[in-house]
C-alpha cells in the first residue's frame, strides 16, 4: 500500500468581517460562523494544488485509477464548537489570486484573493467588475453555468464567497465531513472525484473550497470558530492533497508466516538518515521471540519469516508522538516476497529535519498486536 502526499501552490481564506481584504500568506486557514454586534459573519477556505503535480503522481507514481485523495488540515485551535456539524469541499469554479495579505493586516491588504473579488481589490483588480466571483450580482444569473453555484448574497453583504462546482455530468463533485464532539476536528475530505477531472482536464482546476454548512454559516444567535494551519505555518502541519492506494504484493513463497504472540520485528535496512525525495524500501525481520527448537546447521534466530497478510506500518513523530501516517487498511499494508516483508515511503511527502518512528500492527494468533522496536530514522532536506 502507498502513500503520496502534495503541498498546495496556493492557500487562503474568505471571510465577511472584511470583504475587500486578503489573507493569502496568513499562517492560518479559518473556517467560521460567528455574529459580530448582532451580524452574521462566516469564513472560508480555499487550496490549489497544480494540475501538474496531480498528474505527476497519477502517472508517475500511481499508473492506475483505483486511488483516494484527500484533502488534509491540521486543526490549530476550535472554540465554541455546537455538539455536531458538517464541513464540506468543492472544486472552485472561478481562477483567483493568493495575494500577499494576513488577516490582521492594518489598513487591510487588498492584493489577492477576498470574499467579493477573484483577484484583488481597488488599484489591485485587474479588470473591475470582471474580477468579482461568479454570483447573480456580478453577471446575469442566467449566464452562470450549470452545475455551479454561486455563493450567499443577503441584506448586508454583497455577492461573494467563492464559486463552486456542486456536480459534473452527473459526476457528484460534493465532498462532506461529519464531526461530533469526539472528533479530533482536523479535515480530511474524500476529493477524489473532482481530482479525476483535475488530472483530465475535463474541469479546470482552480482548486478547493472548504466551507462549513450553509444552516452554520453567519450564525446570529451562537459561533463556530475553526483554525487551521495553513501552508505559510511554522510548524510541521500544512495542509496537503494525500492520494492512497494499493501497490501491495503478499507472495510469501517458501516463508513460514509469524504465528507466535511473542515475537521480534525489526527493520534490516535503516540507514538513519534520508533525504526529503524519492522512494525508500524498508524491510522488516521477523520471527518469534523463542524459537522452536530443530535439529539444524543454521541458526533459527536468523530465520525470517512472513508477516500476516493483514499487517500494516504507521509512522510516528519521535518528538509530538503523533502519528503523522497512521495504520490504514486502504494505504499502508505491508508488502511480502520470497525475502521477507516491506513496505515503500515517499520521503518528499514527509516533513524534514524530523525524526520519525515505524510502528508495526499486525494480527497474530487471534490478537492485534501493536510493535514498536524503537526503529527511528530523520528525514533531511536535500541540499
Amino acid at each position: 500500500m502507498a502513500v503520496y502526499r502534495i503541498f498546495p501552490e496556493n492557500d487562503s481564506f474568505i471571510f465577511t468581517e472584511d470583504v475587500r481584504a486578503n489573507a493569502g500568506l496568513d499562517e492560518i486557514l479559518e473556517l467560521g460562523g460567528y455574529p459580530v454586534a448582532g451580524i452574521g459573519q462566516t469564513s472560508r477556505i480555499l487550496l490549489k494544488y497544480t494540475t501538474a503535480d496531480i498528474q505527476n503522481v497519477i502517472d508517475n507514481k500511481i499508473g492506475s485509477s483505483n486511488f483516494t485523495s484527500h484533502l488534509h488540515l491540521h486543526l490549530g485551535s476550535a472554540y465554541e464548537l455546537p455538539f455536531g456539524f458538517s464541513i464540506y469541499s468543492y472544486p472552485v469554479a472561478d481562477d483567483w489570486t493568493n495575494g500577499v495579505g494576513k488577516y490582521a493586516d492594518l489598513p487591510s491588504d487588498k492584493s489577492g484573493v477576498s470574499w467579493i473579488y477573484r483577484k484583488g481589490a481597488g488599484i489591485y483588480a485587474e479588470n473591475g467588475v470582471g474580477d468579482r466571483w461568479t454570483t447573480p450580482e456580478s453577471i446575469p444569473t442566467s449566464s452562470i453555468p450549470a452545475g455551479v453555484t454561486s455563493s450567499y448574497d443577503d441584506t448586508y453583504f454583497v455577492g461573494g464567497g467563492g464559486a463552486w462546482h456542486t456536480g459534473s455530468n452527473g459526476v457528484n463533485l460534493e465532498s462532506v465531513q461529519t464531526y461530533s464532539l469526539a472528533s479530533d476536528f482536523d479535515i480530511d475530505l474524500d476529493i477524489t472525484n473532482a481530482v479525476i477531472l483535475h488530472y483530465s482536464e475535463s474541469l479546470n482546476n482552480y482548486g478547493y473550497i472548504i466551507k462549513l454548512s450553509d444552516d452554520i454559516e453567519f450564525n446570529t444567535t451562537s459561533s463556530i470558530r475553526l483554525k487551521y494551519f495553513g501552508s505559510d505555518t511554522n510548524t510541521i502541519y500544512p495542509p496537503y492533497l494525500e492520494f492512497r492506494w494499493d501497490d501491495s504484493v503478499y507472495e510469501t513463497g517458501s516463508l513460514n508466516i509469524l504465528s507466535s504472540p511473542e515475537s521480534v520485528v525489526e527493520l534490516t535496512n535503516n540507514k538513519g538518515t534520508y533525504v526529503d525525495e524519492g522512494k525508500q524500501r524498508f524491510r522488516l525481520k521477523a520471527r518469534p521471540k523463542y524459537p522452536t527448537r530443530t535439529f539444524t546447521t543454521a541458526s533459527a534466530y536468523t530465520t525470517n519469516y512472513a508477516l500476516p497478510e493483514n499487517s500494516y506500518w504507521g509512522l510516528r513523530d519521535e518528538f509530538t508522538e503523533e502519528m503523522i501516517i497512521p495504520f490504514n487498511t486502504g494505504s499502508t499494508k505491508i508488502s511480502c516476497d520470497s525475502t521477507g516483508p516491506y513496505f515503500d515511503i515517499y520521503m518528499e511527502g514527509i516533513q524534514p529535519e524530523r525524526y520519525y518512528r515505524v510502528l508495526v500492527k499486525t494480527d497474530i494468533d487471534g490478537s492485534t498486536v501493536v510493535i514498536d522496536n524503537k526503529d527511528t530514522f530523520k528525514v533531511v532536506r536535500n541540499g
